[in-house]
């Protein structure tokens, strides 16, 4: 008897909301006034139209949803103010009720029965909720997430997870026309819900710690050639700091993860996703501007002048090699922490991210391509394009295969206009050697200054060797003007050159044509420059000084050493080896005249006077050579020491043994003094002081 008189107190399925209204009066004491009654008893008697006239059923469920927001004013103040409620609905016990009834009609939409109607408690969840969500939003004194203690948190989220439970059952039985008020009155609690939690997302979002070694990250480079005047020694690379994303604190992350998984529930994944990839790409474009990165428009880097561009470079290339290594790995890392549930949410986000940065990063390499061609933006074209060809393929697995295709395009193309001008680079080089035709030799037949840049800009060039072959077999096709003859040379990897030591031949590379293209137009520069000099002699000294630093540069520097080959290194050391003798022969050749004894003896004697001229015209001649040559200029010093020793050797034996052989002749005294003027040892000291650089009085002697 008992069991079925509390069976008798569980409203049906199928009870009315005005009988279950009227049982709740009758167990609770709920007493509600008789005009709400009679608009609910209304509202439940209107019968829908037939399923054959959808128009008149349409028309129907708009004048329920019309009807109900009127009563809404008043079924709020009934149940809020009646008087004879002994107690407020409790939240818990609403909860329950709520929970069963989602249950009952998930039953009904499975049997395909008639759906039970709204019953009260429906409503008061409703304003219960409005209550609670009002305390936390409200306009005058909002409530912070990160205030809220982790039971209070706890308790709310799972609150609007059943009002998105509850709506989303409702939303089951759309077509019902007495639906349509109670499908509204959740949806817009859901609604003022989901906008409260996207508006503390994005402030939890917000509140990143941006590490201090951010900014102050010198990412370095094993080459060091990166200097764009190639007469100055490249800068020693800065030590590499380890950099980090903007981070949270496990509270936040914690919280990010709840609020991601209650919008994404609660069928705002659209405003989530939205709101985490403004904010993080807002962090990543601070994180990224205070390392340097600023975003320029393509006019202003047009405008730029190279010296502030060159700075500009320096940072891009830093930033987009921590991209791939640093930032996009620590953006998956949180994504993939606050989406644990939505992987393919995490992959879409981090590469939208990715993307966005990369294409800010590549608009500044295409403005850096379009500007002005010129010798030194050569090393930083190679820089911009080693990075675009060896750090985009590290962040493919961070990327979806469209985006990594449709950079990869990008890329490809940036590295083309990279390429195609650092060819013209080196043809304007070329054409900076042929243009160089001054009539002013240089002083004391030092090396030129063209020599100089020529060959501190070959050997950095060099340091890029396999990415300037990578370049100019890509366009190996470019027809190019040759400097010389004047012909075309067609840059082609099977193009074959002649060694100069034997008949075989020698497949070259279009680079390495490059590369022996612009060394035979400086020779060949050098060689008109020395006819500058009046005296042969010096003429020599210029072309050795210049022969010798080539080789010194050639030989210092594998990469450059290994492109001109072992055959055009002795062909040139050969060549300065001549320079050498020439040297010897106009100076020394003609000192060394004036002690041949041709002459001397006539029918066995000694023929003063001549052996007389003869001293005189050595001693003049000494004094002359050791005033001019000791202002001429060998700065390399293994060459000024070879060339020391050589003339001693040539010249000291041979005027040792002409006056052991004829001093004797002379009177001792005064007539020995006047023409002998030095002694051998004298000789040596005067020949050690030559090419040093400074002008030196008349050949001294010891006193």
């Amino acid at each position: 008897m008992d069991t079925e008189k509390e069976k008798s107190n569980i409203p049906e399925k199928s009870q009315s909301f005005v009988s279950r209204n009227n049982e709740d009066e009758k167990n609770e004491g709920y007493q509600h006034d008789s005009d709400l009654k009679d608009e609910i008893t209304t509202a439940e008697a209107a019968e829908p139209p037939p399923d054959g006239d959808a128009e008149a059923k349409q028309d129907n469920v708009a004048a329920a949803g019309s009807d109900m927001e009127i009563k809404e004013g008043e079924e709020s103040c009934d149940i809020k103010n009646s008087e004879s409620s002994p107690s407020p609905p409790d939240l818990n016990k609403v909860s329950e009720e709520i929970d069963q009834y989602i249950f009952n009609l998930s039953i009904s939409k499975r049997d395909d029965s008639n759906p039970p109607d709204v019953p009260i408690f429906v409503e008061q969840f409703a304003i219960l909720v409005e209550a609670k969500i009002e305390d936390y939003d409200s306009d005058d004194s909002p409530v912070k997430w990160s205030e809220l203690s982790e039971q209070d948190s706890t308790s709310f989220l799972d609150t609007i997870n059943r009002v998105c439970r509850l709506s989303t059952a409702l939303l089951e039985f759309s077509s019902e026309y007495k639906y349509a008020y109670t499908i509204n009155r959740i949806g817009g609690i859901l609604q003022r819900a989901m906008s409260y939690f996207e508006e503390e997302f994005k402030s939890l979002l917000d509140d990143h710690k941006l590490s201090a070694s951010d900014h102050n990250n010198n990412d370095s480079k094993p080459r060091q050639s990166t200097s764009s005047n190639p007469n100055q020694d490249a800068p020693e690379p800065g030590p590499v700091e380890e950099t980090n994303s903007p981070a949270y604190s496990e509270e936040n992350l914690s919280n990010l993860i709840r609020l991601s998984r209650a919008m994404i529930v609660g069928g705002h994944e659209s405003e989530c996703r939205f709101a985490y990839f403004v904010a993080r790409r807002n962090a990543l474009e601070e994180s990224l501007h205070k390392q340097g990165f600023e975003k320029h428009s393509i006019d202003d880097v047009q405008k730029m002048i190279w010296e502030s561009l060159e700075r500009e470079i320096v940072a891009w290339l830093k930033i987009f090699r921590q991209c791939a290594t640093v930032h996009f790995p620590s953006e998956r890392k949180l994504s993939d922490a606050i989406f644990s549930d939505y992987p393919w949410i995490s992959e879409s986000l981090v590469s939208s991210l990715s993307r966005n940065m990369v294409i800010q990063l590549l608009t500044f390499s295409r403005a850096v391509a379009m500007t002005k061609r010129a010798a030194e933006k050569l090393f930083k074209f190679l820089d911009i394009y080693e990075v675009l060809r060896d750090v985009l393929p590290t962040m493919e697995s961070l990327l979806s295969v469209e985006i990594v295709d449709e950079l990869k395009t990008e890329t490809s193309l940036i590295r083309s206009w990279f390429a195609e001008s650092m060819i013209s680079i080196f043809g304007e080089l070329e054409n900076s050697i042929k243009a160089d035709s001054g009539k002013t030799p240089v002083p004391g037949g030092a090396v030129h200054p063209l020599t100089r840049y020529t060959m501190n800009y070959l050997k950095y060039a060099c340091e890029y060797k396999d990415s300037l072959e990578q370049v100019f077999r890509e366009h190996q096709k470019i027809d190019r003007v040759e400097s010389v003859t004047g012909s075309e040379l067609e840059y082609n990897p099977e193009a074959q050159v002649q060694n100069v030591n034997n008949d075989q031949t020698e497949k070259q590379s279009p680079f390495q044509l490059q590369m022996v293209k612009v060394m035979d137009l400086l020779d060949g520069n050098l060689d008109a420059k020395s006819k500058l000099y009046k005296d042969i002699s010096l003429s020599s000294i210029f072309m050795m000084n210049n022969g010798r630093y080539i080789l010194q540069k050639i030989k210092g520097a594998t990469e450059i050493n290994s492109l001109m080959g072992d055959t055009w290194y002795r062909k040139r050391s050969s060549d300065l080896r001549q320079y050498h003798k020439c040297y010897q022969r106009e100076t020394w050749g003609k000192l060394l005249s004036c002690l041949h004894p041709e002459g001397l003896n006539v029918n066995g004697k000694v023929v003063k006077p001549v052996l007389k001229e003869k001293f005189n015209s050595f001693n003049k001649m000494f004094d002359e050579i050791h005033k001019t040559q000791s202002s001429w200029v060998v700065s390399d010093e293994q060459l000024q020491s070879e060339l020391r020793v050589s003339i001693s050797n040539m010249v000291i034996p041979a005027y040792r043994s002409f006056l052991g052989r004829f001093s004797s002749i002379f009177t001792p005294g005064r007539q020995t003094e006047k023409y002998v003027k030095y002694q051998p040892e004298d000789i040596e000291t005067n020949i050690d002081e030559l090419f040093d650089g400074n002008a030196a009085p008349s050949g001294k002697r010891r006193v």
